[in-house]
C-alpha cells in the first residue's frame, strides 16, 4: 500500500521531546527534512543521532543535536548546538532501555516488505533497535531502494504511529582512496591477522587498505560495528567464510552498513550477513567468545604510556568514545585475540605520538595492545612503562623523536639519561 510523502509532525512531536533517528545511511531523509521544515512550530527540539552524512555546506539544524560523536555534526558544532554524550557504544542500548537516556520519538528508515511481507530496519540496527522498543512514538519511512538484509530486525507494524514513503535515493559514501602511507600502515597491521581470525574493522582509508591485503587469508570471520566496501570485497574474495567463529557461524555480523551503491547492491538479499543491534555487536561477553578477535581501530593521538585519545584534537571534540574500548577489551579477552590501533604518525606538521594526551584517554594504558604507524609496530602487551616509552617513541616521525625523548619522566618508569638522537631521514 502506498504511503504519503508528507506528514504533520505536530500530531506526534511535542516541544520538549527528544527525537532520535539512525545514523549515516540509516537516516530517514524525508522525515528529518519534514522535521527541519516544521521545527519552528514544534518548540525547542533536542534530537539524537550518531554520525551524520550530508553536504559539506549543509546549514546547522534548527534544533540542539545530541550525539555520542562529533563526526558529521560539524555544522551543529559550529553553531554551538552540539551536545556530546560521552558514552561507550555498548552502553547505549541499556541506557535507552532503562530510561537513563530517555527518547520520546523515533524516526526510522525501513526496507520494502520482504518475502514474509514484513519491513526490516534499513542500513542501521545499532542503537535504533533499542529506541524502537522503548520510545513513546515511532514514525517510519519506507525506502524501496534500501537494501533488504533478511537477517535484520523486523519492524512490527503495531509499533508504528505513521508511515511515509521516501522521496530520495539512499545516502552513499565514496570508496576511500588509499595512498602509499595507508598501504604501508596496512601492511604492518595485516601481519597480525591469522587464518581463522574474526575481524572488527572501522571505516576509512587505513581499514580499507587493511581489508585489501587480506584476500589471501582463509576462513576469516567478521563481527564489526560497521560494514563498508572494503569488507564486502573481502567477503566476495572468498577469504571470509565465518566458519570458525563459534557463534554466528556462516554469518558476517554488523550494526551498520555504509558505503557505495555497489555495497548496497551486494548486501541486498544476502543470506550470510546479519544486521544486529549494538547490545549484541558490542556486548563484552559476545566479543570475548569470538576466537582470535582482531580489532583494528584508529585514534587522534597516542601517548608514551600507550593511552589512546579518540575524541579531542586541538581542544575541539572531533571523534567519539564509541566502540573503541569495547573492542579493545573484547579482543584482549578473546582466545588469541589482539587489539590494534593504527594511525599516521602525523597530522600535517603535528605529531600524533605525544608525551601526554591533549584529550581524554579513551583507551587507557592498561587496555592498550598494539600500536601501528608507518614507522613501525609497538606491541605493548606485558611491557613496562620504560619499555613502552622506547617502543612508542620509535613510532613517531623522526623529526619529532628528540622532542619526545625530552618529555617529562613517566610515573612508574625508571629514570635514565637519553642519548641525543642523530637526525634520521623522514
Amino acid at each position: 500500500m502506498p504511503h504519503p510523502t508528507s506528514l504533520d509532525l505536530s500530531r506526534f512531536v511535542r516541544g520538549d521531546d527528544l527525537v532520535l533517528w539512525g545514523q549515516a545511511a540509516g537516516r530517514p531523509r524525508l522525515l528529518t527534512g519534514l522535521l527541519a521544515e516544521q521545527a519552528a512550530s514544534l518548540g525547542e527540539l533536542r534530537c539524537f543521532t550518531g554520525f551524520h552524512l550530508g553536504e559539506a555546506d549543509e546549514p546547522a539544524p534548527p534544533w540542539t543535536t545530541v550525539s555520542y560523536t562529533a563526526m558529521g555534526n560539524r555544522a551543529a558544532q559550529r553553531a554551538g548546538r552540539l551536545e556530546i554524550v560521552p558514552v561507550h557504544y555498548s552502553d547505549l542500548a541499556a541506557a535507552l532501555a532503562t530510561g537513563d537516556f530517555a527518547v520520546d520519538v523515533v524516526l526510522i528508515q525501513v526496507t520494502r516488505p520482504g518475502p514474509d511481507g514484513r519491513h526490516r530496519l534499513a542500513y542501521a540496527a545499532d542503537y535504533v533497535t533499542a529506541a524502537l522498543r522503548h520510545a513513546r512514538t515511532v514514525l517510519a519511512e519506507v525506502n524501496p531502494a534500501a537494501p533488504l538484509i533478511p537477517d535484520a530486525p523486523v519492524v512490527e507494524p503495531e509499533r508504528v504511529a505513521a508511515w511515509v514513503s521516501a522521496r530520495s535515493a539512499p545516502l552513499e559514501t565514496a570508496i576511500p582512496e588509499t595512498g602509499p602511507l595507508e598501504r604501508r600502515i596496512a601492511a604492518r597491521v595485516a601481519g597480525f591477522v591469522e587464518d581463522g581470525a574474526t575481524l572488527q574493522v572501522g571505516l576509512g582509508k587505513i581499514p580499507e587498505a587493511v581489508a585489501g591485503r587480506l584476500t589471501g587469508r582463509a576462513d576469516l570471520g567478521i563481527h564489526t560495528g560497521a560494514l563498508g566496501d572494503g569488507l564486502a570485497a573481502l567477503i566476495e574474495s572468498g577469504a571470509v567464510t565465518n566458519r570458525r567463529k563459534g557463534s554466528d557461524a556462516g554469518r558476517s555480523v554488523t550494526g551498520l552498513v555504509l558505503g557505495s551503491r555497489a555495497l548496497y547492491d551486494f548486501v541486498d538479499g544476502h543470506g550470510e550477513i546479519a544486521l544486529r543491534p549494538v547490545g549484541y555487536t558490542h556486548d563484552p561477553a559476545v566479543l570475548a567468545s569470538l576466537p582470535r578477535l582482531t580489532a583494528i581501530n584508529s585514534a587522534v593521538e597516542v601517548d608514551l604510556t600507550g593511552a589512546v585519545n579518540c575524541e579531542v584534537a586541538a581542544g575541539r571534540y572531533v571523534g567519539a568514545v564509541g566502540g573503541a574500548l569495547d573492542f579493545a577489551r573484547g579482543a584482549r579477552r578473546s582466545p588469541g585475540g589482539v587489539s590494534i590501533v593504527a594511525l599516521p604518525s602525523t597530522a600535517g606538521a603535528v605529531s600524533r605520538i605525544v608525551g601526554r594526551l591533549s584529550g581524554p584517554a579513551t583507551i587507557g594504558a592498561a587496555d592498550a595492545c598494539v600500536i601501528v604507524t608507518e614507522h613501525g609496530v609497538a606491541d605493548l602487551r606485558g611491557r613496562t612503562m620504560s619499555e613502552r616509552r622506547d617502543l612508542i617513541t620509535a613510532l613517531a616521525h623522526p623529526r619529532h623523536r628528540a622532542e619526545l625523548d625530552r618529555s617529562p619522566h613517566l610515573p612508574g618508569a625508571v629514570t635514565r639519561a637519553v642519548a641525543p638522537r642523530e637526525q634520521e631521514p623522514a
